[in-house]
């Protein structure tokens, strides 16, 4: 964290931004825009836009500034999550719905990891990306259910691997609305509609884009394995409680490819689901993971218990 500099910028015409991080080139350019609209950054005493274009002479102070190392998750002792399996490698937790699995900046506190991060500081560094702090995979803040750590180098390396080579099943449980009278198997080239401002996937062979909205897309092979375990039936609505398997692991990959073929989950507003009063999330839950173990090498499945919306499927 770079804290109380000062500088003079000698040259004209370099927007504040740019002379910020030349002469500080260990921070980042999110970064730099975080420290100017928070006024941690002032020209001349004044508050200025991080695209104002210096005249040359101008003396600028920096309160604070992070660096690219400062982008760590933050720990958090107030976020809790039930740990359902633990040793020297791995952790995992039951997630409930609504919490996000990683933060977006430095800056958010309330998710999953930074609970974690809290409670094993040794996951913080660990990871791909800065925020992961040694998070295997992600589900939808939305979804409930299992989320693997890893707590060395190691054990991300290996079990990242066993999901890059898809080889971890994991097993869900989704609440459809209506009546599903048999399994199945779900494929489709999924891609991110480019006409929404959110993230919502869609099929790439069957849309209503225009060819010049098709370019540039990146079709993504999802495949979903689904088997009806209960019916549930009340006064005014018929629903399936549905056991689903994936190997692949594409963005919202069951929530779309379910409401592809009719199967709205219940409460998922975002794929055609009627909304459900004061419930939160939408019912989907990570209910377990097979994988090899990063250590031992053999084989492992980690579970969660079933969530309340699903009990009488047991």
């Amino acid at each position: 964290m770079i804290r109380g500099k000062s500088i003079t910028v000698k040259e004209g015409g370099v927007r504040l931004d740019a002379a910020l991080l030349l002469h500080f080139p260990s921070s980042t350019r999110a970064f730099v825009r975080e420290a100017v609209e928070s006024g941690a950054v002032r020209v001349d005493g004044r508050r200025a836009a991080k695209g104002l274009k210096l005249r040359g002479g101008e003396t600028v102070e920096i309160d604070e500034l992070a660096e690219a190392c400062d982008n760590t998750v933050a720990p958090n002792p107030a976020v809790h999550a039930p740990c359902v399996f633990e040793d020297d490698a791995l952790l995992a937790y039951d997630k409930p719905a609504g919490m996000p699995v990683q933060p977006l900046s430095r800056s958010e506190r309330t998710t999953l990891m930074n609970g974690v991060a809290a409670q094993h500081p040794e996951c913080i560094p660990l990871g791909d990306r800065p925020l992961m702090a040694g998070a295997l995979h992600r589900i939808d803040a939305d979804t409930s259910g299992l989320v693997l750590v890893a707590r060395t180098a190691e054990a991300f390396a290996n079990v990242r691997a066993q999901f890059a080579a898809q080889t971890v099943e994991k097993t869900y449980l989704a609440l459809v609305e209506g009546t599903v009278a048999a399994g199945g198997t779900l494929e489709n080239n999924l891609v991110h509609d480019p006409t929404l401002p959110f993230c919502r996937m869609i099929d790439f062979r069957r849309n209503r884009l225009t060819r010049a909205q098709c370019e540039g897309l990146k079709p993504l092979h999802a495949v979903t394995r689904f088997k009806p375990v209960e019916f549930i039936s009340t006064e005014t609505d018929e629903q399936t409680l549905l056991e689903v398997t994936i190997f692949t692991g594409v963005t919202h990959q069951i929530r779309a490819q379910l409401a592809l073929a009719g199967m709205h989950i219940v409460n998922d507003r975002l794929y055609g689901a009627f909304a459900v009063e004061n419930m939160t999330g939408h019912c989907l839950h990570a209910l377990a993971a097979k994988f090899r173990h990063p250590v031992s090498g053999d084989p492992v499945e980690i579970r969660t218990p079933y969530p309340a919306w699903a009990q009488g499927g047991r």
